[in-house]
């Protein structure tokens, strides 16, 4: 094992492995921030997530990378934590939250399991998750520009650095908005009364509560958005480099780490999709071969993030929702354009991918259901009646 591991090391693995770690955090550390404090989490528990995410996706990325001899990338769900952010509290608060977590690792193992719900999800027409996905990220997107009306210069310093580093840089672009984004932060004094133990990371157990409310509202459109926006494109990624692992123990490890570390406040690991291509394309190694060096030190990358957890969480959540609004949309608007163009590509599906779009965007709810279930159910209903084949009568 020692053996075939210094055999396919390189720097050049490592390097990019560290790097998709670090562009990864800094890109959306601030919706994972945003999404667990909509659902009552709170400073501690924040932190407590961060450090859970980085030793679950760490070890999942490791195990995974070193097992299939691939570059396995794995991620936060970041279109499911802007689905938390737009959702809001529960009822049963964040221990409501977290019992849907739970449930979202425990059905994402039982897809690895079993097939026909692997399939059921699979059937999903593209333009109707992709109209839901982008109905969750609109309001979020729009946060960068509507900041400006309230923080001209600060927001205004944060879009520009996004636009021109983006110009020469695409993948710094958002790390760079959030560099800006924290030098104005650190005017309002983050750490002001804390002691230096309350930025030490540690775990905080919280204890799972399920009900109706949080199954409906959090734990199925949570589900559908990790599945459909991130494990299905990140094994779209991986294919489109060669890689094709078998999707059983990616889901079964994912889902289960996901379901442990739920009670220590940490929502859904999966497979990253945006990053993935960081670790599996010729930068980080030019032989396909050796590139799984990148995804294991990918989660090496993770597990040393952890050291910045509490500071972090003290950071974020010390300083005005607005700019941390506009940094998290900066995060997303990409993800929201792939996500408007794949509900709207497709001229037989684009009724049903605008009608689940304005439906979740709209915010609706009936009946203690969100406008995101709410938002495929019409989807689905507008596709069938578009589809169906009637017969005359005779």
């Amino acid at each position: 094992m020692m053996d075939r591991l210094r055999n396919d090391f390189s720097i050049q693995a490592l390097g990019q492995g560290l790097l998709v770690a670090l562009v990864g955090y800094a890109s959306s550390v601030a919706v994972v921030i945003q999404g667990l404090t909509a659902v009552g989490a709170s400073v501690g528990q924040i932190a407590s997530a961060l450090v859970a995410l980085g030793v679950f996706m760490g070890v999942v990325a490791i195990a995974l990378s070193w097992t299939t001899r691939m570059p396995i990338s794995i991620a936060w769900t970041t279109p499911g934590l802007a689905l938390l952010a737009t959702t809001g509290a529960v009822a049963g608060g964040f221990a409501a939250a977290v019992g849907a977590f739970v449930v979202v690792g425990a059905l994402i193992m039982l897809t690895g399991l079993w097939a026909p719900l692997g399939r059921l999800v699979g059937k999903i027409p593209k333009a109707i998750a992709s109209g839901m996905l982008a109905g969750i990220l609109l309001k979020l997107c729009l946060a960068p520009f509507m900041a400006i009306g309230k923080a001209p210069w600060v927001a205004g310093a944060v879009l520009l650095t996004w636009l021109l580093v983006g110009r020469f840089a695409r993948g710094y672009a958002v790390p760079a908005a959030v560099a800006v984004a924290l030098a104005a932060m650190s005017f309002d004094a983050p750490f002001a009364g804390l002691a230096p133990a309350d930025l030490i990371p540690r775990l905080e157990f919280v204890m799972p509560v399920f009900t109706s409310d949080a199954m409906a509202n959090i734990a199925l459109p949570l589900f559908i958005v990790t599945m459909a926006g991130q494990n299905l494109p990140g094994l779209t990624v991986l294919a489109a480099y060669e890689y094709r692992p078998r999707v059983t123990p990616v889901l079964l490890s994912t889902g289960a780490a996901s379901a442990l570390g739920a009670p220590f406040g940490m929502p859904t690991v999966n497979l990253a999709a945006i990053t993935a291509a960081l670790c599996a394309g010729p930068d980080a190694h030019p032989d396909p071969a050796r590139r799984y060096i990148a995804g294991i030190f990918g989660g090496v990358g993770y597990m040393l993030l952890i050291a910045l957890a509490a500071v972090a969480a003290v950071v974020v959540t010390r300083s005005p929702p607005i700019l941390i609004e506009a940094v998290a949309g900066l995060a997303l608007i990409g993800a929201f354009g792939s996500a408007m163009l794949n509900a709207v590509q497709d001229e037989q599906d684009r009724l049903p991918g605008l009608a689940t779009f304005l439906t979740t965007a709209s915010g609706l709810s009936l009946f203690g259901i969100g406008s995101a279930v709410l938002g495929v159910v019409l989807g689905l209903l507008v596709h069938q009646i578009f589809h169906a084949r009637w017969s005359p009568l005779k």
